[in-house]
This record gives structure tokens, C-alpha cells and sequence, in this order.
């Protein structure tokens, strides 16, 4: 199992031996890799952490000011403006939006489950419906020429 036994031993938690947390690239950074494919509408895993009222960076919102710490497995998904995963924040349960091969990084739409982000960012993730700069549900997308990114936006 990826979370420490002080969770639990819920039978939907994430495996180790059904996933691996990996870097995917120097933009993306470390990313949830799976290890076995998934049909879409598949639960993919039950999320567990401490709930947190405020946003920090491995956490999802899971109501007004609570948020979930995952720093095992939900806080590694990567973003994508159309992702292979949603999370359900009132059953912390991650559904296959689509078919997910065995190799492949989990990835959510951060948009969808925060009204604002730990930091806005310049998004890279290749899809033809990129919104180019990502921000929560509540704010007001900056320019892109604005946006600093993490690494720096200039090195690619």
C-alpha cells in the first residue's frame, strides 16, 4: 500500500504494486504512473490524509476551506485540460474519465476541484483544449506573459 498503516487498511486504497510515484519531465515534475490499465467509469483508488483548512501544495479542496493532504498518491496527479481522471471530493474516490493504460500518468483538471490554486501556471500539457494558463474556479486566469512558473517559463 502507498499510504503508512496509521490510514488504515481500506482494500480501494492505491497499491504499490498498481502504481509508482515517478518524474515524468522537468515542467511536470513528479507524477502518479500506473501500473495497470483502467476502463473508464473504473475506480481507480480511494484517497486518504490529514484534512487541512488551508491550501498547501500537495492538497486537493475537498469542501469550503478544507483541503485534503495527500503528499502519497492524490497530491502527485498531474494537471491536463482534458485529464484521464476526476477525483469525487465527497467520497475521495478516483474515477477513469477514460481507458488508462498500464505506463501512463494519472491526471486530473486542477481547475475542477479548486477554487484557487496553491500558484497559477503556464500548462504544457499538449491537449488540443489547453487553456494555457491554469487557475482555480474562482479566479481570474493572468496573462500568460505574468504567470512565473515554478522553473521558470523562460528555460523551455
Amino acid at each position: 500500500m502507498l499510504y503508512p498503516k496509521e490510514f488504515g487498511s481500506d482494500p480501494l486504497f492505491p497499491q504499490a504494486s498498481d502504481f509508482k510515484c515517478e518524474f515524468k519531465d522537468h515542467w511536470s515534475g513528479q507524477g502518479i504512473m500506473t501500473l495497470k490499465a483502467f476502463k473508464k467509469g473504473d475506480t481507480i483508488a480511494k484517497l486518504a490524509g490529514e484534512v487541512v483548512n488551508s491550501m498547501r501544495e500537495h492538497t486537493f479542496q475537498i469542501g469550503h476551506n478544507k483541503h485534503l493532504l495527500d503528499d502519497y498518491f492524490a497530491g502527485h496527479f498531474l494537471h491536463s485540460c482534458d485529464p484521464n481522471a476526476s477525483i469525487n471530493t465527497k467520497d475521495r474516490k478516483v474515477v477513469a474519465l477514460k481507458i488508462i493504460q498500464a505506463g501512463e500518468f494519472i491526471s486530473i483538471d486542477y481547475t475542477h476541484t479548486e477554487d484557487y490554486l496553491f500558484r497559477q501556471f503556464n500548462c504544457r500539457c499538449g491537449s488540443k483544449k489547453c487553456r494555457k494558463v491554469i487557475a482555480g474556479k474562482k479566479e481570474i486566469p493572468r496573462s500568460s506573459l505574468t504567470v512565473s512558473g515554478y522553473y521558470g517559463d523562460d528555460d523551455y
